[in-house]
């Protein structure tokens, strides 16, 4: 018992008998009680286990996703939690979902933050059916887990109109093109026009984002047919660039671009794209970034930080989310649709 409270309540021995202990310690090679054992005593591990459908080094690479652990993380420090990131392949390939499933229910957590992944994703009936609370950042809906979103298709709808409405006030005639998120759990590239694109998109964030879009372009004159569609396998700036450049080859070389991008990453790299063509263009992101907003592109603040935090709250059982994450259309001062 001495011992005991030597490493782990040492104000209750006096420090000369302390430094017994930890001589005799130091001398066996003795270094603290296992938190293995300590954690089957407790029935709890102290750590928050975060689910990347990526891999690992997405959440590093991906500024927007770096936000929203950074949030999880704020709520880890303040509570003396540890945070464990667990990546999965984010794909609905039978012969990876099995090891998904493994490394998730496998890890030593008291409750689990995911990020925004497809339906059906097999990673989520077995966090549900976990004994473990939950929550995820912008869907599916399952039951057993919280979810943390906003109203993406109203955002989308206002991000669209204020870049439309900066097109009217210019001398018009740009061609709309959406560059979007994955549209099925494979995560295929996909290139064509919005009529064509599948009816039933998996990843909730982008069916709620595309319908927004598509609801704008209509208000406008629009029809979904008209609208080039390139779908990206990630959320990177050199997609954006790669899938600009397809896109261009099917509009004509003098028509300036509407482009509409599902995240700020991949509007920078339809504008690097454009550029070096010395093309015209409106373009459109998301999560307001600072460089995209310098950059003239009018984005969407969707406080991400905010959103890990409130994931992080709701699966340690904290605060419960009773609102919808508030959303505003962000541009630079001076720019014709800001005022």
């Amino acid at each position: 018992m001495t011992v005991s409270y030597a490493f782990s309540q040492p104000s209750r021995v006096s420090p000369e008998t302390r430094e017994r202990v930890m001589a005799s310690a130091r001398e066996l090679g003795y270094q603290r009680p296992s938190p293995v054992a300590r954690s089957l005593r407790s029935g709890r591990t102290d750590q928050i286990g975060v689910v990347v459908p990526e891999h690992l080094s997405y959440a590093f690479d991906d500024p927007q996703a770096a936000r929203f652990f950074a949030g999880v993380a704020d709520v880890c420090v303040e509570r003396g939690l540890g945070m464990v990131l667990i990546p999965t392949h984010g794909a609905s390939r039978s012969d990876r979902a099995s090891s998904d499933v493994d490394r998730v229910l496998s890890a030593a957590v008291d409750a689990y933050v995911l990020w925004t992944t497809y339906s059906g994703d097999p990673v989520l009936e077995a966090v549900a059916s976990s004994g473990r609370p939950a929550a995820i950042q912008g869907g599916p809906e399952v039951a057993g887990i919280i979810t943390v979103t906003g109203d993406d298709r109203a955002a989308a709808y206002a991000v669209a109109a204020a870049a439309l409405a900066t097109r009217e006030r210019s001398r018009g005639g740009h061609v709309p093109v959406v560059l979007s998120f994955p549209v099925d759990g494979d995560r295929s590239p996909w290139l064509g026009v919005g009529g064509d694109l599948t009816p039933d998109v998996p990843y909730p964030v982008t069916a709620r984002r595309l319908e927004g879009y598509r609801d704008a372009l209509a208000a406008h004159g629009f029809g979904w047919d008209q609208v080039a569609v390139a779908v990206t396998t990630t959320n990177l700036r050199d997609e954006g660039t790669r899938n600009t450049a397809a896109v261009l080859d099917r509009i004509a070389p003098d028509a300036p671009l509407l482009v509409l991008a599902m995240s700020d990453e991949l509007a920078l790299g339809a504008r690097d794209a454009l550029a070096s063509l010395q093309r015209e263009a409106i373009i459109t992101g998301w999560d307001a970034s600072e460089e995209a907003v310098a950059a003239g592109i009018i984005s969407v603040e969707n406080p991400l930080r905010e959103q890990g935090r409130r994931c992080a709250e709701a699966a340690l059982g904290l605060k419960q989310p009773t609102r919808p994450v508030s959303w505003r259309v962000v541009q630079r001062p001076g720019d014709p649709a800001a005022d």
